[in-house]
């Protein structure tokens, strides 16, 4: 059980395959990026997860010293040292059109590798019943082997939410299914290794992929509750973030906190995970369909948020945003709220100035610091919240914005004292 290879170095994969690595596995990272591969061989990666007051890039060098962990891309080589192989590849969404292409692509490579005793352990998210009935023939017709006798397949759901991937590998319950009893053992097994929470063994794989689809779209639909609770508090002339609060006192109400859209990789793509089979079985999806629709026009809302705030026309505005990534505290900036808000200011007239600390990729209206992101700015829209961008001194802030108007902050995230922003003679809206 101690040799593992993980398909694909993400924001999944990377953080699961050190997990094992820690834990005195001998683990080779697969991944098609040669420029990821290479910077992690040197011990280099924008990750920024923690585990027991270390950084991932700590760990990542840690396990490169130790002889214990190695990335490479070629799969079918990394599959002869290795029996258990675990897929992390995602299933991209376009333009509501899911693309299987990557996640089919490793399977072939995956079946092409494959040895009598393997063990194949699917962690993507997926569309339900795609282990069974797309991966496993991939994998038998290219290897020759015969799934549940010749080598072992399961399926678990990936539930880790970024910046806490090693912790939750670790402490949050966790869900399989093998194709049969003897490959949800084995796959039992592997994952005891690093997850110490209980591991829940679901009668069928299409049971734990579908309660992962639905455990992303619960959390998408909560959401679209609470962006509509949102505008109507907005009209009503009330705080909805004290409104949720107030309402999160009662034991059985759990509501999310409303903000600029929902972006990443997980909640926004889950809906069109399921569309495709709920299709096939003749099933109308209306209300969640209506979820998506709820949070996709959030960042719209918000770009008019700012816009009204102008003291003057769009073509003459300059405005800062202030984080770029999907979620608070993170990097990941895939399919982010904050991009499509600024695109909308952008197509608007606006010039628009974005700082986040943490976000790598680069963007020709990102800039380097703080103070170049305010500097002449009319107003500023806080749209993921990060460590540097929490505690701001508002009397520099004033000091470096357009001197002509009041100043204005829009503040979908919550994090500013409204009465400290008023002190200091901005006009401040929140959602």
């Amino acid at each position: 059980m101690r040799r593992v290879a993980v398909f694909g170095l993400g924001f999944v994969g990377l953080p699961l395959a050190l997990s094992f690595s820690m834990r005195g596995c001998e683990v080779t990272g697969v991944d098609i990026d040669e420029e990821l591969f290479e910077e992690l061989n040197q011990g280099q990666s924008h990750h920024l997860e923690v585990y027991e007051g270390r950084s991932l890039v700590e760990i990542l060098r840690e396990q490169l010293a130790a002889g214990r962990f190695r990335a490479v891309s070629d799969g079918r080589a990394a599959m002869q040292e290795c029996d258990n192989i675990i897929v992390t590849v995602g299933i991209p969404v376009e333009g509501n059109q899911h693309d299987m292409k990557p996640l089919i692509d490793v399977c072939h490579t995956v079946g092409q590798g494959l040895k009598k005793g393997d063990l194949v352990l699917i962690r993507s998210t997926v569309i339900p019943g795609t282990t069974r009935d797309v991966i496993l023939p991939i994998l038998e017709q290219e290897s020759g082997l015969k799934a549940g006798s010749d080598f072992y397949l399961a399926y678990s759901s990936e539930r880790i939410a970024e910046g806490r991937a090693f912790h939750e590998f670790e402490h949050m319950p966790a869900a399989l299914a093998g194709l049969n009893e003897e490959c949800s053992q084995r796959a039992f097994e592997l994952m005891s290794m690093v997850t110490k929470a209980p591991i829940m063994q679901a009668s069928a794989m299409e049971v734990v992929e579908t309660s992962k689809v639905m455990e992303n779209i619960s959390r998408d639909v909560n959401i679209a509750i609470s962006n509509e609770f949102a505008r109507f508090c907005k009209n009503m002339g009330i705080d909805v973030f004290e409104v949720i609060a107030v309402a999160n006192t009662h034991q059985r109400v759990n509501l999310l906190t409303p903000g600029p859209g929902v972006g990443g990789y997980c909640l926004p793509n889950a809906l069109y995970y399921l569309l495709p089979k709920a299709r096939e079985l003749d099933v109308g999806l209306p209300l969640l369909q209506t979820a998506r629709q709820v949070n996709d026009e959030m960042p719209r809302y918000v770009a008019d948020l700012v816009l009204r705030n102008l003291p003057v026309a769009p073509a003459q505005a300059r405005i800062a945003a202030l984080g770029l990534a999907m979620k608070d505290y993170s990097n990941d900036d895939r399919m982010s709220p904050a991009l499509a808000v600024i695109a909308a200011l952008e197509k608007a007239g606006c010039q628009v100035r974005a700082y986040d600390p943490a976000v790598p990729n680069f963007y020709p209206f990102k800039v380097d610091s703080l103070e170049e992101a305010v500097k002449g700015a009319h107003g500023i829209v806080v749209l993921t919240r990060q460590h540097e961008l929490d505690e701001v001194d508002f009397k520099v802030f004033k000091g470096l914005m357009a001197d002509e108007v009041q100043p204005f902050i829009v503040d979908t995230k919550n994090v500013y004292d409204p009465e400290v922003v008023k002190q200091h003679g901005f006009r401040l809206e929140r959602l």
